[in-house]
């Protein structure tokens, strides 16, 4: 796999879980990244754990879960002094457990906002720079979660985020700035929870794939990171 040398990454939610994993993985290619957390102080964490890489860093706290909050992150990307070459979409809530005949509108916008809509807002503000620039990676993380209605609204709001990650990829083909979507795998993390199949280790060096595809690679296309386990880190 290629270094990403002085490429910047954003990573939304990457204070810990498949985030953190993934900002490890891209500074072990040489590449800097933009950790993003809700507080600065649930980022201390992977911030100690980048130093021993040697790359650049930057912080930038906020919340996904309105418009809002969204375009306070946009603004504090914005002002920072390098620009965006690879996004991860990562942060991400899942729904509440319930019969699918009682889930109300309330919860299904709840998890659309975090999982979708935020996605969305951030792919619209960083994309049309990755295009002018002649290069980005936009990876939209995704879920394999099927046959469990009782978790509808994240399984309805992942199936969009594919559905998105092919319009957007069509719309910007030719520019390399390739958009894919990315499978993580059910992982022992705070969202997949202690039975999941795999140790959040195990999401390297799969969840890298798309942001190390050569110019003009593969776009609007399905990966899965356990796929790769083979390559080892």
């Amino acid at each position: 796999m290629k270094l990403l040398e002085n490429k910047w990454a954003l990573i939304t939610g990457s204070s810990r879980g498949i985030g953190q994993q993934i900002a490890l993985g891209l500074a072990e290619r040489k590449c800097n990244i933009i950790v993003h957390a809700r507080k600065a102080e649930n980022a201390e964490r992977t911030l100690a754990l980048l130093k021993p890489s040697c790359v650049k860093t930057h912080l930038v706290t906020g919340v996904l879960d309105s418009h809002e909050g969204v375009e306070s992150i946009v603004r504090a990307v914005n002002e920072l002094p390098d620009k965006v070459d690879i996004l991860y979409n990562n942060a991400a809530i899942m729904s509440k457990w319930q019969p699918m005949w009682q889930i109300p509108q309330e919860e299904w916008l709840r998890v659309f906002q975090t999982n979708l809509f935020a996605m969305i807002q951030l792919c619209t503000a960083f994309a049309p720079g990755m295009k002018e620039r002649g290069f980005g990676r936009i990876i939209n993380v995704t879920s394999g979660i099927k046959d469990t209605p009782e978790l509808t609204p994240y399984s309805v709001s992942k199936a969009a985020v594919d559905k998105y990650s092919r319009d957007l990829a069509f719309e910007l083909r030719g520019s390399n700035v390739l958009v894919n979507y990315l499978d993580p795998g059910w992982l022992k993390t705070d969202l997949g929870g202690p039975n999941a199949d795999h140790e959040v280790e195990t999401v390297l060096p799969g969840a890298l794939v798309p942001a190390l595809l050569d110019d003009l690679g593969p776009t609007g296309q399905f990966y899965a990171a356990q796929d790769y386990s083979m390559l080892g880190k």
